[in-house]
């Protein structure tokens, strides 16, 4: 299957596959043998009606969109180790050009982790702290509290990503906005609202909302990617009894199983964590 592959400034990758006519006809015919076992016609039993009769019954555009959702996945794998590309993101699909007699024209979207400089992180983050520490009460002022002294996780986090260079691809901001968005729509159901509703309550509308989640993902994002690049230089690992602790707060059986089930997901959120703490502690 011919494909190339383009890397816009963000870092989005976009994989164009050229999927040829024969292709995309077997595939059809193949999809009309499946509903032909399974169709019920009046005077025929299961899976025996004539084909021609089932196929005219079939609407084709159901029939072509089941064909090209078998056809992506094994044609996007085959761009995917063609182009030697290590996707993090399910792709995004479009159909740029689907005519019959003609072969089809397939974009797809996607992106690699993107690459992450850090900076002098323990310079800034030590100048903070003694910043922190050093801090002078004013005449007329209350006399500070020791934990007002100290640097807090949040103020450490500004100062990492402020000596941090990372482009976030937009398909992955994007993608995180959808969620957060998926999320907002259902907690307004719960609350028995509409999204108009919960927006007009709060004074806000969907495009300031949309982007104070861009905004959030593109900081959780770098945050998280920045991370792993200081646990890396850092070698910083979760090791056996870090994960059997973590199981072990799982109060019943059913959400024991579920940690098992999730331990790369586990992993990954107790290095973050780990490596959060040694730059408190630095």
């Amino acid at each position: 299957m011919n494909s190339t592959k383009t890397i816009t400034s963000d870092g989005t990758i976009e994989l164009t596959f050229i999927i040829p006519w024969n292709t995309i006809q077997s595939t059809y015919e193949m999809v009309v043998d499946d509903f032909v076992k399974d169709a019920e016609l009046a005077g025929f039993r299961k899976g025996k009606a004539p084909r021609k009769m089932v196929e005219d019954s079939l609407n084709k555009n159901t029939v072509y969109e089941e064909a090209i959702k078998r056809l992506i996945p094994k044609v996007y794998a085959d761009a995917v180790e063609k182009h030697n590309i290590k996707p993090i993101l399910m792709p995004q699909i479009e159909l740029k050009e689907a005519k019959e007699q003609s072969d089809w024209i397939v974009l797809a979207k996607t992106c690699e982790k993107p690459i992450v400089e850090v900076g002098e992180y323990k310079k800034v983050i030590q100048e903070l702290k003694r910043e922190k520490e050093n801090t002078l009460i004013l005449p007329g002022k209350e006399e500070l509290k020791p934990e007002d002294k100290k640097a807090t996780l949040d103020e450490i986090i500004t100062k990492l990503i402020q000596v941090t260079k990372a482009t976030i691809p937009s398909i992955l901001i994007e993608h995180e906005v959808t969620h957060q968005l998926s999320q907002l729509v259902d907690q307004t159901k719960k609350l028995g609202l509409t999204v108009e509703q919960y927006l007009a309550s709060t004074n806000r509308t969907a495009e300031s909302v949309r982007q104070e989640y861009a905004a959030n993902a593109t900081r959780a994002l770098t945050l998280e990617f920045t991370l792993e690049v200081v646990a890396d230089k850092e070698k910083i690992t979760v090791e056996d009894a870090d994960l059997a602790k973590m199981l072990a707060t799982a109060k019943t059986d059913a959400e024991k199983k579920q940690f098992e089930e999730q331990k790369y997901y586990l992993v990954n959120m107790l290095r973050r964590q780990k490596t959060l703490d040694f730059l408190s502690t630095l």
